[in-house]
């Protein structure tokens, strides 16, 4: 994919982070209440994929600048 729709990005990202958030929130409560371990792990591993993909799309938002 050698273009980007700005607008596509930004409606992407907004998803990832109010998933983010949630997962967030879900994350904390099973904390407080000892929860399933391995369900609480899936959900770790979760977050830290949808991170990784808000900063891949966050570098899109960067316009390239020649050196």
């Amino acid at each position: 994919m050698d273009t980007y729709n700005p607008a596509e990005i930004v409606e992407h990202l907004v998803a990832l982070r109010a998933e983010h958030r949630s997962l967030d929130e879900q994350i904390a409560r099973m904390a407080a209440n000892g929860e399933d371990e391995l369900e609480f792990k899936r959900l770790k591993r979760r977050k830290l994929q949808l991170k990784d993909c808000i900063t891949k799309l966050e570098s899109l938002q960067i316009p390239d600048e020649p050196a």
